[in-house]
């Protein structure tokens, strides 16, 4: 029997090759995200571990916020000195580093990254650990001289000599760059400069006497555990916070590990995809294989084999095809890999191949998946060809599944459908986001499970309306492929799966994505009241200079700042709530739209007082008037009252969670030192919008990290971000339609051998080869399609479910975008023609005599 599988394995492997392909996706993807992300997480590990201090003094950050202040939290410079004194301390250093900075060159052009990653300025003091090593130049000496990294210089073209502006929180200042200085570690894509100690303490921070964090080095038999404990001790219970070595690491990776989560899961969302539609090819591909060899199975079953050993044979089979797949896809996982390096490389992030992590757990994973993948995908179809008779050697060969009753797939198709649709109701009728999300998932699951166990029994009804119009269009030729089509419902069913699973994630992608954008669109409309707005290109705040030149630009009437908190809440249910608040001037309805349940803009904006969102209020017990205790950063605590609550349906702008905002007197007491994130602007009497705008835009030329923005640039805005998770998943279904693709050639080659003798005798009889081409394309169309309506029809729910969940956080716009959809329908008889090219191409070539022949 082993001899008999190897050989039959062997004889197929032709056949195999596009289910072995599935495979190799899969894996890739698998193996890559692991291998990419492996390299990244011990690259930067290194990193952080030898530029850390033994001991680190940093201030306390309770209230870490992901949207940005521009306030720089300091801890007292002359703590370096304090620290110096304690016992096993060798040396101190008050470290000045802050990213909330811009730098331009004599052109007004950033010389920062455009990746996303941080402009940093930070004062030049060289140790053991220090990231880079001068190469060229001298260390700065004074005010008006800075080194810039050399990755910066040459991307930027910037040289010794060249004047740069810094914009930082306290002013702008210039300094000439006297030195170049080089990583010589991994370089994290940031832009450096760097100040001699004074300078960018005094420029940075305002300061001589602040720091961003104390550097503390032990004396020789001093450990870092040891060392902390002495410095916690000398420090008191002031707000800071005090980190050795290895936990100021673990804490930078930690900062670093939602980027690395964020690819790691994209390729794994791809390695899935693969995965799901591989098994539909995998187990077509077996069901096939084994229906053409029945004859086979039948007389190895006359020759003694049992049920055992012919299941066994053709799992071994399988588990062939998943390791020489597995094989082929670490190796491509490798390279996929390396090509991530090389592509972080072009933004920025400096990985080398030569240190690329292949650890036990990849090669593990990738075998898993690929062995596992192809056992399960074809256990059904072995313990199929287990039950062959040996009398099926003395029969003529038919394929599996052909006139075989759906009643079994009937049943368990409604009844996994209807929970499923139950489980749908529920996520459109609960009134609790978490609960209504966690239904949609439910409800997705069970009814994509549901249209593949049942979707043999819709061939046939569908299959029907698509194809009626073939007979008066192809005539005969157009019949037979719908008839083709309708042979084998199971066939049909499983090959159309593979591609609706791609085509149902975008069609409800695209119908939420389509709703998010209109909910936007009205949402601008309803509130954005202001002529425009000045933001950040990256949404972080500006300095006080850009506020200032906007407000003596000509013809500007109003301007509104905003400015962020983060803060937390103790709220009357007993619960503190960490979000984010944003603070206004009083002016803020002559720039925005504010619908309020109870209270006014004067009230809330008042000192000592805070508003928010009706249904957050309700949630946790809040009324209006009511006094809450409220935390800022740097353990500043006040009381504020609830002077509004305001019914905005999650307005844009106002706040994050619970919708929090107050006067921005109120952030300027407790978060000194912030800067603007916005200024909402209105044009002055006797000037218009046109007219305003290309003279806000040449005040802000010399801010080129800041942008002028109206009513349809915010929108344009608000769908770009939108179409980024949009892409996301066009590119999901790009790898579904590849495999679904594969997934078609293979049904349409197995079917070509399955009916050689037919195909020989229809030639024989008058069927020319154009018409056979034509026949196998149309069938393939015709299946494509199929599995396109199944897939949109699906995802149209989808949608619009999600819809409903996106409508409790106040996006109640519902969109179907029918242009896409229609797309969709067209693409798909495109790929079923793409797909069908090659096996009629193969039928049609076939000797006529040879196939009436064939057996």
């Amino acid at each position: 029997m082993l001899k008999a599988t190897l050989r039959s394995f062997l004889a197929h492997k032709g056949r195999l090759l596009l289910s072995a392909l599935a495979v190799v996706l899969s894996v890739a993807f698998v193996a890559g995200s692991l291998i990419f992300s492996d390299t990244v997480t011990r690259t930067f590990d290194r990193l952080f571990a030898s530029t850390a201090a033994d001991v680190t003094v940093e201030p306390r950050d309770d209230l870490g916020s992901s949207v940005p202040t521009g306030a720089v939290q300091t801890v007292p410079a002359a703590l370096a000195g304090q620290l110096a004194r304690v016992d096993g301390v060798a040396s101190t250093h008050p470290d000045v580093g802050v990213e909330n900075i811009t730098i331009v060159d004599s052109e007004n052009e950033s010389v920062g990254p455009t990746t996303g990653a941080p402009t940093i300025a930070t004062d030049w003091y060289i140790t053991d650990r220090s990231p880079v090593k001068l190469t060229s130049g001298h260390t700065p000496r004074g005010a008006g001289e800075a080194i810039l990294d050399a990755d910066t210089a040459d991307k930027k073209h910037v040289k010794i000599g060249d004047t740069l502006t810094v914009m930082a929180q306290p002013g702008s200042f210039k300094v000439e760059i006297v030195g170049i200085a080089t990583f010589t570690t991994t370089n994290p894509g940031a832009a450096l400069v760097f100040l001699d100690p004074e300078t960018a303490a005094t420029k940075l921070l305002g300061s001589a006497d602040k720091a961003t964090s104390i550097s503390v080095d032990a004396a020789d038999g001093v450990s870092d555990a040891v060392l902390k404990q002495r410095v916690a001790a000398a420090i008191g219970t002031g707000p800071y916070d005090v980190k050795t070595a290895d936990e100021q690491a673990k804490s930078s990776a930690e900062s670093l590990g939602g980027f690395l989560d964020v690819i790691k899961y994209v390729m794994l969302g791809f390695a899935g995809i693969a995965v799901l539609v591989g098994v539909f090819l995998i187990v077509n591909t077996f069901s096939m294989l084994i229906a053409q060899r029945t004859r086979e199975l039948g007389l190895l079953r006359a020759l003694g084999a049992d049920r055992r050993q012919v299941r066994r044979s053709v799992l071994a089979e399988a588990v062939l095809l998943g390791v020489v797949g597995s094989t082929l896809g670490l190796a491509a996982g490798i390279a996929l890999a390396a090509g991530l390096i090389k592509l972080m490389s072009a933004f920025g992030m400096n990985l080398k191949t030569t240190e690329m992590v292949v650890g036990w757990a990849t090669p593990v994973s990738a075998y898993v998946v690929g062995v596992g993948v192809t056992f399960v995908a074809a256990y059904l179809p072995a313990r199929r060809a287990g039950t062959v008779s040996p009398m099926a050697a003395l029969a003529d060969a038919d394929a599996a599944g052909v006139g075989r009753p759906l009643k079994v797939r009937a049943a368990v198709g409604a009844v996994v459908g209807a929970l499923g649709v139950a489980a749908l109701v529920g996520c459109v009728t609960s009134s609790k986001t978490a609960t209504a999300a966690s239904l949609l998932g439910l409800g997705v699951v069970l009814t994509l499970i549901a249209t593949v166990v049942a979707g043999p029994i819709l061939v046939r009804p569908v299959i029907r309306v698509l194809g009626g119009a073939f007979p008066a269009l192809f005539g005969s030729v157009g019949r037979m492929s719908q008839r083709n089509a309708l042979r084998n419902p199971r066939r049909t069913g499983a090959t159309a799966a593979a591609l609706m699973v791609g085509l149902a994630l975008v069609g409800g992608m695209s119908v939420a994505s389509a709703s998010m954008s209109k909910s936007f669109d009205q949402q601008i409309d309803r509130t954005l009241g202001a002529d425009f707005v000045i933001q950040n290109a990256n949404f972080t705040p500006f300095s006080k200079e850009v506020t200032d030149a906007v407000k003596g630009t000509q013809g500007v009437g109003l301007v509104v700042r905003q400015r962020f908190a983060p803060i937390a809440v103790r709220l009357p249910d007993g619960k503190r709530v960490e979000t984010t608040a944003a603070g206004y001037d009083d002016q803020v309805d002559d720039v925005s739209h504010i619908t309020y349940a109870e209270g006014s803009s004067a009230a809330v904006l008042a000192d000592g007082a805070i508003g928010m969102d009706v249904d957050f209020a309700k949630d946790h017990g809040v009324r209006l008037g009511r006094v809450l205790p409220v935390e800022f950063p740097g353990d500043r605590t006040t009381s504020l009252k609830v002077g509004a609550l305001t019914d905005q349906d999650g307005a844009e702008g106002f706040g994050m969670q619970g919708g929090l905002f107050f006067g921005i007197a109120t952030v300027e007491k407790y978060v000194p030192g912030g800067q603007d994130s916005a200024l909402y602007v209105n044009a002055g009497s006797g000037t218009t919008g046109d007219q305003l705008r290309p003279r806000l835009e040449k005040t802000l030329d010399a801010y080129p990290q800041v942008q002028v923005r109206d009513q349809a640039d915010y929108k344009k805005l608000v769908h770009d971000q939108i179409a980024v998770l949009l892409y996301l998943v066009y590119a999901l279904l790009g790898l579904a339609i590849v495999i679904a693709v594969l997934g078609v050639v293979n049904t349409l080659a197995l079917s070509v051998v399955e009916r050689t003798r037919e195909i020989g005798l229809l030639r024989a009889i008058g069927l020319a080869r154009r018409q056979l081409r034509r026949m196998i394309r149309l069938e393939s169309v015709v299946i494509a399609v199929f599995g396109a309506v199944l897939g949109l029809a699906l995802g149209l729910v989808w949608g619009v479910c999600i819809q409903q969940v996106l409508e409790l956080q106040g996006m109640k716009a519902l969109a179907i975008p029918w242009g896409t959809i229609v797309a969709v329908v067209v693409g798909s008889a495109v790929v079923g023609v793409v797909a069908a090219l090659l096996p009629a191409l193969r039928a049609s070539r076939m000797n006529v005599l040879a196939a009436i022949a064939h057996e």
